[in-house]
């Protein structure tokens, strides 16, 4: 298995149904709940475990994720409000080392990622087949249209979920 990417890349070929972001947004809808439940039983101990060397600990993949869809969520709104917006990356990495990683429980992100996905699945939920066609510009990806784009951050949040599920199990947590 890679450990750096545990259930792959995220690939989507051809054009994206209405089922296809129907069952994304699903998937965003229950990340919370399955990420409070693998991580909540987690000691101290375990949450600084790297989940591969040289990788983030589990503590900061667990931060990290509220605050890519933060992100996603604004690069969305965005989109909707403005003319094919050219959006911002950062640099995640430097991030994931700034003290509130650290010194901030986790339960807090947990919480965090709970409120911001009710939020931002609302708001997918609510777009109409125009609205889920517009598109951003994105500096490594090019132009993305919002129904990849959900996609995309359903996959993110499964990719940095199974970081966690696959350290668990490989040390039998």
């Amino acid at each position: 298995m890679d450990l750096r990417y545990p259930i792959g890349r995220f690939s989507h070929p051809g054009p994206v149904t209405a089922a296809e972001v129907e069952g994304w947004i699903a998937e965003m809808a229950a990340l919370p709940d399955e990420m409070r439940r693998v991580v909540s039983p987690l000691t101290q101990a375990q949450l600084d475990t790297r989940y591969r060397p040289g990788g983030w600990t589990l503590r900061q993949v667990v931060h990290h994720v509220p605050d890519s869809h933060l992100n996603s969520y604004i690069r969305f709104k965005w989109a909707l409000t403005e003319e094919e917006p050219a959006i911002k990356t950062y640099f995640e990495e430097r991030w994931a080392l700034l003290e509130d990683y650290r010194l901030v429980p986790v339960e807090a992100s947990l919480d965090f990622l709970a409120a911001l996905h009710l939020k931002l699945t609302t708001l997918l939920r609510s777009l109409d087949p125009d609205q889920l066609s517009r598109t951003l510009l994105h500096p490594e990806l090019g132009r993305v249209r919002l129904d990849w784009y959900v996609g995309f951050y359903a996959w993110h949040g499964r990719h940095h979920l199974a970081h966690i599920t696959t350290t668990v199990e490989r040390h039998g947590w």
